[in-house]
């Protein structure tokens, strides 16, 4: 390729792909749903062939990121005056945790594990399911929470009782889907036998009937269970 022919490729392709974003907005940027992404690159990959692939012509290559592009804005509009539209599109939010329940199934559905499932919840500074009243996973993959209100920062005056005394230094978790984390027990100095005994404490016979289960900082075991909830 001469290098007058890749100068002119690179500038077609550089000032047509900032015009072509600059007309479909900036939802591609600030609302990365599932096909905005696969769309972002896809421009990006006709732009890049643009500048590179000799055997692309100028021609073809224009054609095809303004038609991308077009198919992109056609979209964009269906996906605003249609609701139905857009629940296909980009699908609907999905509720994981329903006042303080997990929902195993939206789990599944949305492909995440518990480990994903609070990971998120501390990117929001909430570092314990027990505190979760609700919390939803939106169209664009982020999650938004609703604490419960004994998860909300209150002060000593607030409680009118001095502090529980911290045990450990963060909820961990010890039951993950039915499975037991000896590992976990392990790093707090708890055994098998203490766990099993919390369970049968609560009224909970197997932990493969739990769900999650975490210790708490104060020492008290919040269980999630495959059935119903309980804290003990």
């Amino acid at each position: 390729m001469e290098l007058h022919t890749l100068i002119l490729r690179i500038t077609l392709g550089f000032f047509v792909l900032f015009l072509l974003t600059r007309i479909m907005g900036r939802k591609e940027i600030s609302q990365m749903t599932f096909f905005n992404f696969v769309s972002a690159i896809a421009i990006g990959e006709i732009a890049a062939s643009l500048v590179v692939d000799h055997q692309l012509s100028i021609f073809n290559g224009l054609i095809a990121l303004i038609g991308w592009s077009l198919y992109t804005l056609l979209m964009s509009y269906i996906d605003i005056k249609s609701t139905n539209a857009r629940k296909f599109l980009v699908g609907e939010p999905i509720i994981l945790v329903k006042q303080g329940k997990i929902m195993e199934q939206a789990l599944r559905k949305c492909r995440l594990d518990l480990d994903s499932l609070r990971a998120m919840l501390r990117q929001k500074d909430v570092f314990s399911m027990a505190d979760v009243e609700n919390a939803i996973i939106e169209t664009d993959g982020k999650i938004s929470v609703m604490k419960k209100e004994t998860g909300e920062p209150l002060t000593k005056g607030d409680m009118n009782i001095e502090n529980k005394k911290k045990l450990f230094p963060l909820p961990t978790g010890v039951i993950l889907d039915g499975t037991i984390s000896t590992e976990n027990l392990k790093k707090l100095h708890l055994s098998t036998e203490w766990l099993q005994q919390e369970l049968l404490t609560a009224g909970v016979k197997s932990a493969s009937d739990v769900f999650y289960a975490e210790i708490q900082p104060d020492g008290t075991l919040f269980i999630d269970s495959k059935i119903h909830t309980y804290k003990k």
